[in-house]
């Protein structure tokens, strides 16, 4: 017998907000793709994205399969700009209006620490609601309280980090 308390009902708004939140994060990182897919091809770079550690639990009929995740997710993209130069990304998509530097979890932290102090190029690539999309140093996010005071940004903190979007909605993610 199970002697918890039962669950509270699910709240609609926030049902609605968490779909609406989870479309916005699917579209932005489908723009991201587009985007290394298309630096990719003209040969500029190679950034791929990275796949998520996964056990597989249970397959079932139809090519589906239960899974569960392994661990908490390395950086999302990693590669090589022309010249040879490694390059690391995460990214993250807020429908706030700030980013807190905590939604880059400790793995990644640690993964991007390391990464810089071998020479590699490290950014977070940040999408707001507003469709404005940032490319942040690492150096900048992780050293965030001497650069703002605080611990997050808000979208006038980081005018000078906003990426254009190209004709050919890519956008223009310098490295």
């Amino acid at each position: 017998m199970n002697n918890l308390p039962p669950l509270p009902a699910p709240n609609p708004e926030n049902q609605a907000r968490g779909k609406k939140n989870r479309a916005e994060g699917k579209a932005f990182e489908a723009l991201l793709d587009r985007s290394f897919d298309y630096f990719n091809g003209k040969g500029f770079c190679q950034i791929d994205k990275t796949p998520e550690p996964m056990k597989i639990l249970r397959r079932m009929p139809g090519g589906k399969f239960l899974a569960c995740f392994l661990k908490k997710a390395q950086p999302d993209y990693k590669g090589f700009i022309k010249g040879g130069r490694a390059v690391v990304y995460e990214a993250k998509y807020t429908s706030r209006d700030r980013a807190e530097q905590s939604i880059v979890n400790e793995e990644q932290t640690g993964y991007m620490d390391k990464a810089s102090a071998l020479g590699a190029r490290c950014f977070i690539l940040l999408g707001y609601s507003t469709g404005a999309v940032y490319c942040i140093p690492w150096h900048v996010w992780s050293d965030m309280k001497r650069y703002y005071g605080r611990k997050y940004v808000t979208e006038e903190d980081i005018q000078q980090y906003r990426i254009a979007e190209s004709w050919n909605d890519r956008l223009m993610i310098p490295v």
